[in-house]
């Protein structure tokens, strides 16, 4: 009863097969690579856009490069209010960019509105060189409360952003659950709706410590080479990144992978739902329930195994009221997880409830 990140799930058979398959004999080092130049093309092709890739280990670096092309150390990046990038990457960003502020919005929403952008971008309080101005919008598909950005919500928010002569920055660590999510092309939701870059992950999905910078825009880009190679985050031995991301791609494999984890995670709202113990906070969008427990439950829970975290009490919408014995928790889905794990964890659930 795993339910604490989709990160503590290792590689699906197909990405592991072809690791195994790319250690086979002498290949170049760099990304030089055939695997790496397959890679680059699959995604190309699954995006069906000329972009220019570049491939790293972690979701941190790929944000922080990414935003490093993308801004001056003497401008700002907007993002929400709970973004992966301004709570949990320490000061990654900061220090990629060269000292870049960063600025969250809209801290009581799930997601980043339109009118608190719209609202923000139209001060024009910014009066150079005194002051700090706006260059980078950093939008998270999927968000920090499991929620989805619509085909047309992302286009709204790129639009305004583009008319203020900002970038936009997605990070898509969980990018795969979102296009499952929304049974959309890649595109839709990325370059097509305004996204000039985007962080594109697949450690959570199946893959190992694989990561995608994927630049519709391509001149943002100019700067990557020397940035990813300053930073320590050029992997000699790339062919283990390009044969994850080529087997990844596959075929929908990515897809397939997302969804399994997209249904695990409804399977498991709709029984907390029904369950008068438990409090289900944001209707499922992808792969990620949040909700509400009381402390004794929470215990009874983990000594039966399962594994999920504890959220911040002030996550929750203010509409909710929570005791002095409740509180938050995020409950993760993964490829791994199983009709078996979700039944299990719901029965010891009702079990607690009952006392």
């Amino acid at each position: 009863m795993y339910f604490g990140s989709d990160n503590q799930s290792g590689a699906s058979d197909a990405v592991f097969a072809a690791l195994a398959q790319a250690n086979q004999g002498i290949s170049a080092a760099y990304g030089d690579d055939e695997w790496t130049q397959q890679a680059v093309r699959a995604i190309q092709t699954t995006f069906d856009s000329p972009a220019e890739v570049f491939f790293v280990s972690t979701g941190t670096a790929a944000n922080a490069l990414a935003l490093a092309c993308m801004s001056s150390p003497w401008q700002i990046i907007l993002c929400h209010a709970q973004a992966h990038i301004l709570n949990d990457e320490l000061t990654a960003p900061e220090f990629f960019t060269g000292g870049a502020r960063m600025i969250g919005l809209d801290a009581g929403r799930e997601k980043l509105s339109l009118e608190t952008l719209s609202q923000y971008l139209s001060q024009g309080s910014a009066h150079p060189p005194h002051n700090a101005e706006p260059a980078v919008l950093s939008l998270t598909q999927v968000t920090e409360s499991g929620q989805v950005y619509s085909i047309e919500e992302l286009a709204a928010l790129c639009a305004v952003a583009h008319q203020h002569g900002l970038t936009v920055h997605m990070d898509g660590a969980r990018f795969a659950n979102a296009v499952a999510g929304l049974n959309c092309h890649p595109a839709a939701i990325s370059w097509q709706a305004g996204v000039d870059v985007l962080s594109l992950g697949a450690t959570k999905n199946g893959a190992l410590s694989a990561e995608a910078i994927v630049f519709f825009n391509r001149p943002l880009a100019a700067n990557l080479v020397p940035l990813r190679k300053r930073s320590g985050h050029l992997v000699s031995k790339g062919r283990w990144l390009g044969a994850q991301f080529s087997a990844w791609l596959n075929d929908g494999h990515w897809l397939e992978l997302a969804a399994h984890a997209n249904r695990m995670a409804t399977l498991l709202e709709q029984g907390m739902a029904a369950c008068p113990a438990s409090q289900v906070i944001w209707p499922v969008a992808a792969n990620e329930v949040f909700a509400i427990l009381p402390s004794p439950v929470i215990e009874q829970l983990r000594a039966q195994g399962a594994v999920f975290y504890q959220w911040p009490r002030h996550f929750v919408p203010s509409h909710f009221n929570l005791s002095e014995h409740d509180e938050v928790v995020r409950l993760v889905t993964s490829f791994r997880t199983s009709e078996a794990d979700v039944t299990t964890f719901l029965g010891h659930l009702n079990a607690a409830e009952r006392g």
